[in-house]
Order: structure tokens, then sequence, then C-alpha cells
């Protein structure tokens, strides 16, 4: 079954290796962005400069609509015949967030507390970037349910590294 697995950067590597994904998504720091892996076709790894802020601050890139405009386009465009791969610096904020939102894509009638209630259950590290959720809630013109959803698994285990989960691709009505 394809699914969207979250990982940190230290575990891209290995993740990439096992999975063979069509896809990558990266959320870092535009400073310390990454090289595409060798595994990977370059038009498929998406670099996305970011930092994992709710606000504005200082000396940081805080996501915008662009962001997540452009992650959104990236989850259309996967096929879902192989896995996509996400991850930001823990693999807890920026890409849960990002994985979240092309579940809540990729499955318009599955209520979104379904989705995060299911991350919460696979990572008790994880914590949706709320930036991110949000404008993803109202491009994916969800009336404020993803957001919902988050806030209702809350904040997840501080950690220095996220535990990594996979979601499916496509959901029915048994999960």
């Amino acid at each position: 079954m394809p699914v969207i697995a979250v990982c940190s950067l230290a575990l891209v590597p290995i993740t990439v290796a096992r999975l063979k994904p069509w896809g990558l998504i990266t959320l870092l720091d535009p400073a310390t962005m990454i090289e595409t892996p060798d595994a990977m076709q370059m038009e498929r790894h998406l670099k996305v400069g970011v930092n994992d802020i709710n606000s504005a601050t200082t000396g940081l890139v805080r996501p915008r609509d662009s962001h997540v405009a452009t992650i959104l386009a990236h989850g259309r465009m996967w096929d879902a015949t192989a896995p996509l791969v996400v991850h930001c610096w823990a693999g807890v904020s920026r890409s849960t967030a990002s994985a979240f939102m092309i579940s809540c894509q990729q499955n318009p009638d599955i209520p979104p507390s379904r989705i995060a209630n299911l991350i919460r259950k696979l990572s008790p590290t994880a914590t949706p970037n709320r930036l991110l959720t949000s404008i993803a809630d109202d491009m994916l013109d969800r009336a404020g349910a993803m957001v919902d959803a988050i806030d209702a698994i809350d904040r997840g285990e501080d950690c220095w590294e996220g535990t990594p989960f996979e979601l499916p691709a496509h959901w029915d009505h048994t999960l």
C-alpha cells in the first residue's frame, strides 16, 4: 500500500533506501537545505525553505500561502504508486503538518480528526505546525476542521527527534 512516510533529516537516507519513494519533500531552514539524494529524481524532490515557527520572527522564514500551495501541488502530482517521504529537521512539526495536509487533500471525504488521531496513535511526538495547517485548512476549504483536529490531539511528547510514521495514501472507512 502506498504511504506518506514522515521522518527526521537523520533518517532520510535509510528511509529513501528502504521505501524507494516516488518523491521527497524537504522542509528545512533555507540555510541548511540538503541536496537531492542520489536515489531520487531531482524534479520529484520538493525543497521548501521554511522555519518551524507560527508567527513572524526576525531572521526566520514564516510559513506562507506560497509554501503550502507548493506542498499541495507536489501532493497532487504524486501518483501514489510508490511512497512519498516528507521530512524536516526533527520529523515532528513541519513534516507532520505537510503529511497531514496531503492526506486531507488526497482523502477529502475523510474527517481530518480521523487522520490526526491516526497520526497521534502512530507518533506520540507528532506536533503538526499550526500555521502550515491553518493555511492548508483554508486552501482545502475545510472550514477549520484541520486546525480543530490538530488542536484536539494536542502537542506531542517533547523529543530531540520524532517517532517516524507512515500514513496510508488512500483511506477507506475501515481505517
